[in-house]
Formats: structure tokens, C-alpha cells, sequence
């Protein structure tokens, strides 16, 4: 097995754009790692290349619950062990102790910069705390940090979108992840769009956001891997790139998804139900076994994700339609691997549909 995933559903407060699995019952975090451990005993010893500590808010966790979970499931194979943090749960004596614990990448939801736009948007972090955290994790000791930033957010305009980039390559971090927000039915940000509260960014400026984006790091010397995903030479993640090349993994927790090559399955989103399934013995998870049809889709969508891009011949029946994105720009052929440019991964989603 290549890659563990763990989900830590846990957040002191939701925010208003996020509608993965989470929730605020706080008061069960220590139980819930127990369940987590027992979920794991159920599987066959397995070792992996990356363990990933995922959310909701992981870094709500107790140290000495985070340890538990390292220990149990990191084994000398297990060369990149991630966790994603929130600059408002973390102190300089955490960040020692994590380190300490076996965490070697930290991966920080910084979001923004710019105070106004976190408050619009949530998050309960400030600016300040989000610079600090990350130079406490470098003088802890963390050597591998990866920022998270978004941008066509509410309000947000072009030159404070330049500056939050700007404060970012500041602080010296070996990974960024950039996204541009999106309205998922059913999330308060969402609800406030349908009510006009505000207006959502222009397709005109999310394209300039990204091609500046894409552009300056770069210049900065950041390998643009993935469509959102920038890192220095040697420090991309292992672990999300694992899933981008078909890589088989394990999920453990509510709502976490597994992939043994062939079938995916998921446990229910629910913590009640997780918890007193696994606890009881009685823990239904769904599943879908995979169609060649499907797994070829599934190849042209990640692999265009990526800048390895995909084999001509996953596309050798759409020739017609990449040899019209090669000539616009949005696609371009290296040997027998069809990649994306800047302005066709602008375009992706339209540019997948019509190749698959």
C-alpha cells in the first residue's frame, strides 16, 4: 500500500465555502482516535510510502492523540508524514512536540493575508497568527511546509491577490497550494451568493489571478506540478501525487474514501454511525467496483491534472479535438505525453469533458 489517509473531522467553527465532512463535537476527539485505531487493527499489515492527516482541523487533536495514531501506523517505509493545521491551533511548544512526534510536513490553511477577507470567508486565524505559525514550524524544526491560499474570493481584488503571493514566497516555504474558490450547493457562502449579498469574481479575473499566480512562482523557481499545486525541486507531496498517478491507498475515519486499484469504497459521513460501526463490528461501507470505461476516464481527468499529462493513446479516439486544443494553445504534445498548458488548465473541466 502506497498511501494512508486519515480523516480528523473535527472543527472549532465551520467555514462558510467548505462542505467536506465535518463537525464541532469536540468533546469526542479522544474516543474518536481510538476508534480510528481500532479500524485500523481490521486491516492486514500494511506499510506506506506517505501517512496524511487530513479535515476538517487535525490540528485540533491532543499531541499525545497525534502520537498514538504515528505510531500505530507509520513504519520505517513511511517516508512523508503530513499534517494539515490551522494557524490558530498551533504554539511554538505544539509545533516542537508534533515535530517531535514524527510529523515531518505541515500543511497550513492560510487561505489569505488579508484580515478582512479571512473574517468574510470564516477563518479564525488572523494575518499575523498565519505568518507567525509558519516561522515557529521553521524554528521547530519543520523543513517541508506547505501553505494553502485561494484566491477569486468575495471582495478580493487583483493587487491584494499579488500580495498575498508576495507574503507567501516571503516566508520561504517549500510548497504552495493555491485554489480558486468554489460555490458548493448547500454552504453558507453559497446561500449568501444566491441572496446577492455580494457578487462572485469574474471568470475574466480568476483567469488573471491564475496566470499571475503561475507566472511568479515560477519566476521564484516553483515547479507548477498539478494543476494547484506549486512545490521547490524535491518537495513536492508524495502523497497527493499518489493519488494522481492511480496509486492505491487506505482511508480511516468518517467519511474517508479507499481505492485498492479496482473498487473505491467510503465509510459513512456520519460520527455517530462511523464510530458505533467500528466499535460493534458493524461498520457498512459503500462501494463501486470500477469499469474500464471508468478507469479510462479517470486516467485522462487526473493524469491532465498533472504536468506529466496523460499517453496520446488514452486519447487516441479524440485526436481530432487535441490536435484543435494544440492549435489554440491549450494543449501541448511532448513525445507521446499530451499536457496541459497555463491557459488549457485555465480550461480544464471544459477541455476534459470533451475528451472523454
Amino acid at each position: 500500500m502506497q498511501s494512508i489517509y486519515i480523516h480528523i473531522p473535527f472543527c472549532q467553527t465551520r467555514c462558510k465555502y467548505c462542505d467536506f465532512f465535518s463537525t464541532t463535537e469536540l468533546e469526542k476527539r479522544h474516543d474518536y482516535v481510538d476508534t480510528l485505531l481500532t479500524e485500523w487493527a481490521s486491516y492486514p499489515h500494511q506499510t506506506s510510502q506517505t501517512l496524511y492527516l487530513g479535515g476538517g482541523t487535525p490540528s485540533m487533536l491532543e499531541v499525545a492523540d497525534i502520537q498514538r495514531l504515528v505510531q500505530a501506523i507509520a513504519t520505517a517505509d513511511t517516508q512523508e508524514i503530513t499534517m494539515e493545521a490551522n494557524p490558530g491551533d498551533l504554539t511554538l511548544d505544539k509545533l516542537i512536540a508534533l515535530r517531535q512526534a514524527g510529523i515531518n510536513r505541515l500543511s497550513i490553511g492560510i487561505q489569505s493575508f488579508h484580515n478582512p477577507l479571512l473574517r468574510f470567508i470564516g477563518r479564525r486565524h488572523t494575518a499575523k497568527q498565519a505568518r507567525q505559525v509558519v516561522l515557529w514550524a521553521q524554528k521547530a524544526g519543520f523543513d517541508n511546509i506547505s501553505i494553502d491560499l485561494m484566491y477569486a474570493l468575495p471582495r478580493q481584488n487583483m493587487l491584494q491577490w499579488a500580495m498575498d503571493i508576495k507574503k507567501a514566497l516571503r516566508l520561504g516555504v517549500q510548497h504552495i497550494s493555491c485554489y480558486c474558490l468554489t460555490y458548493e450547493e448547500g454552504t453558507p457562502l453559497c446561500n449568501m451568493l444566491k441572496n446577492g449579498e455580494f457578487r462572485a469574481a469574474s471568470e475574466n479575473l480568476q483567469n488573471r489571478m491564475y496566470r499571475y499566480l503561475c507566472k511568479v512562482l515560477a519566476r521564484h523557481g516553483y515547479e507548477h506540478y498539478e494543476v494547484s499545486n506549486f512545490a521547490l525541486p524535491g518537495y513536492r507531496s508524495r502523497h497527493n501525487s499518489n493519488y494522481w498517478n492511480d496509486t492505491p491507498y487506505i482511508g480511516l475515519g468518517a467519511g474517508a474514501h479507499s481505492y485498492d486499484g479496482q473498487t473505491r469504497s467510503w465509510n459513512p459521513s456520519d460520527l455517530s454511525e462511523y464510530m458505533d460501526g467500528v466499535k460493534n463490528g458493524t461498520l457498512v461501507r459503500e462501494s463501486e467496483q470500477l469499469t474500464d470505461e471508468q478507469k479510462h476516464m479517470e486516467r485522462i481527468m487526473l493524469g491532465l491534472r498533472t504536468m506529466e499529462g496523460i499517453d496520446c493513446q488514452d486519447v487516441a479516439s479524440k485526436r481530432d479535438k487535441v490536435n484543435q486544443y494544440i492549435q489554440q494553445g491549450l494543449l501541448r504534445q511532448d513525445g507521446q505525453r499530451i499536457i496541459a498548458t497555463i491557459d488549457g488548465l485555465n480550461l480544464l473541466n471544459c477541455i476534459i469533458e470533451n475528451l472523454i
